[in-house]
C-alpha cells in the first residue's frame, strides 16, 4: 500500500511538472499570437469609449443634484443615440483652467477618452486672471488631449460686462483664438439664451437653474455629435488596419 501510494505521488508529481512546463512554454506564445491579438482588438473596439467632461461648476451641476445637470442629460442622450460611448464627468466647482490643466494628465491616463469636452474659463474671468494665462492653460489642455488621440470640443464662455469692455472682449476672443490655432471644434457660448433670462438663472446670477439644463445640452449637442461620428470613424479605420496587419501575420506569404 505504501509503494502504491508512493508511485501515485510520483506519477502525480510528474504530471504536475509536465503541466507547469506546458503552461510556461505555451501560454506566452498564445498571448502573443495573432488570434489573441485579434480578440483583444475586437474587445477594445466594442467596449464603450469615454467622453471626458473637464469643467467647473456649470458642468458639476452646482445648486442641484448631479442627475439634473446637463452632463447627466448628455449621458442619457449618448446612451440612446451613441451607445458606443459613455460619459465621465471630471468637473469640479470652482475649477480654473490652471487646475484643470494640472489634473488632466492623470485623467487622460486613467480614462483614455475618445473625446474631451472643455468647459472652463468662467472662474478665471470672475477672478480677473490675466487673459494670457487663460489662453496658455487652454492651449495646454487642448494640446494634451489632442496628443492622447482624443477629439476635443471647447465650450466658449463669457463673463458679465461689468468687468470692463476691454477685458470682456479679450476673454471672449480667447476661445476663438485657441480653437482656431489648434484646429479643435468649438461650441459658442453654452449659456446663450439662458444667461440673459433671469428665470433660468439661480439667485447668484451666475449659475443656471435645473430648468435651464436641457437648453445647455441643446446648445452643445450640434457641435458635439459630429465629433462623435468623426472619432468613431477613426476608430473603425484603426481597427481595420490592425485587422489587416494581424491577417498578414497569420499568412506570411500574403502580398
Amino acid at each position: 500500500m505504501i509503494m502504491t501510494y508512493r508511485n501515485s505521488l510520483e506519477v502525480a508529481g510528474l504530471g504536475l511538472l509536465l503541466t507547469v512546463l506546458y503552461l510556461f512554454i505555451a501560454v506566452p506564445t498564445s498571448l502573443g499570437s495573432p488570434a489573441v491579438a485579434a480578440t483583444a482588438n475586437v474587445e477594445r473596439a466594442t467596449s464603450p469609449r469615454n467622453i471626458l467632461v473637464l469643467g467647473d461648476s456649470i458642468s458639476a451641476a452646482y445648486g442641484m443634484s448631479l442627475e439634473q445637470g446637463w452632463v447627466a442629460l448628455l449621458a442619457g442622450r449618448i446612451a440612446q443615440e451613441h451607445a458606443q460611448y459613455q460619459v465621465v464627468n471630471a468637473s469640479i466647482s470652482g475649477e480654473t483652467s490652471a487646475g484643470a490643466a494640472a489634473r488632466l494628465p492623470r485623467l487622460l491616463e486613467f480614462h483614455q477618452p475618445a473625446v474631451v469636452i472643455v468647459e472652463l474659463g468662467g472662474n478665471d474671468g470672475l477672478r480677473g486672471y490675466p487673459v494670457k494665462r487663460l489662453r496658455d492653460n487652454l492651449r495646454s489642455i487642448v494640446d494634451q488631449a489632442s496628443a492622447s488621440g482624443a477629439g476635443v470640443l471647447m465650450l466658449a464662455m463669457e463673463i458679465p460686462p461689468n468687468y470692463g469692455a476691454r477685458y470682456s472682449q479679450a476673454f471672449r476672443a480667447s476661445f476663438v483664438k485657441i480653437a482656431s490655432e489648434t484646429g479643435v471644434a468649438m461650441s459658442p457660448f453654452m449659456l446663450d439664451g439662458v444667461a440673459t433670462d433671469a428665470s433660468l438663472m439661480q439667485a447668484d446670477g451666475i449659475h443656471p437653474t435645473a430648468a435651464a439644463q436641457p437648453l445647455l445640452l441643446s446648445n452643445v449637442w450640434p457641435h458635439l455629435e459630429p465629433l462623435l461620428t468623426q472619432q468613431g470613424s477613426i476608430e473603425l479605420d484603426l481597427s481595420a488596419q490592425e485587422s489587416q496587419a494581424i491577417t498578414a501575420q497569420q499568412d506570411p506569404l500574403a502580398e
